[in-house]
C-alpha cells in the first residue's frame, strides 16, 4: 500500500503528464487551424452546441481515466510511467481505450465548436497516432507485464467500439 507522501507524488505526477499532453495537442490544433482557410470544407454553425457537448464528454472521460489511473492503477496515464496495477474498471470495462477516446473526443468537439475542419481533420489523425502507440507499443508491453489477466481482458473488451461488459470478463483492478 503507497504511502501518503508516494501517492501524493503520483496525483502530481499524473497531473503533470496529463497537463503536458493536453497541452501538446491544444498547441498542434493552434498549429493547424491556419489551414481552414485552404480547405473548402465549411462547418455549420448549427454544430457549435453539438461541439461544445462532444468537448465536454471528451474532457470527462478522459479525466475520469486519468484519475482512475492515478488512484486504482498506482500510476500515471504517461507510457513511460504507467500504472502499476491493471486498470479494468470504470469506462475500461467498455472499451480498451477510453482516454483516447476521450482525447479524441476533445479535440473533435473544438473543432465543431470552433467551426475548424482543420481541427477536426487534427481528431481523426490523433486517433491515428493513438491507434498505433497502443498496437505497436502499449499493447505488447501490457501482455508482458499482465500477462494472462490483459489477454482475456482484450478477448472480452473491444479496442475503441465501446460495448457492455461481458459478466466473465474480470472486472475490476487485477
Amino acid at each position: 500500500m503507497p504511502s501518503l507522501l508516494s501517492k501524493s507524488f503520483i496525483i502530481l505526477r499524473g497531473l503533470i503528464y496529463a497537463t503536458g499532453f493536453v497541452c501538446l495537442w491544444a498547441w498542434i490544433a493552434v498549429l493547424v487551424r491556419p489551414f481552414d482557410t485552404h480547405l473548402p470544407i465549411s462547418i455549420p454553425a448549427g454544430l457549435h452546441l453539438i461541439g461544445y457537448g462532444v468537448f465536454c464528454l471528451g474532457v470527462l472521460l478522459a479525466a475520469s481515466c486519468v484519475g482512475i489511473f492515478i488512484t486504482k492503477g498506482q500510476g500515471t496515464p504517461a507510457p513511460f510511467d504507467p500504472p502499476r496495477v491493471f486498470v479494468a474498471i470504470g469506462p475500461y470495462r467498455y472499451v480498451r481505450n477510453p482516454m483516447y477516446l476521450g482525447g479524441s473526443g476533445v479535440i473533435l468537439g473544438a473543432g465543431l465548436f470552433l467551426s475548424s475542419p482543420s481541427i477536426i481533420m487534427l481528431s481523426f489523425g490523433f486517433l491515428l497516432c493513438m491507434h498505433l502507440l497502443v498496437v505497436f507499443h502499449e499493447e505488447p508491453a501490457l501482455v508482458a507485464r499482465f500477462g494472462v489477466s490483459y489477454q482475456q481482458y482484450c478477448v472480452s473488451v473491444h479496442r475503441w467500439l465501446f460495448k457492455p461488459p461481458n459478466p466473465k470478463a474480470q472486472n475490476g483492478v487485477g
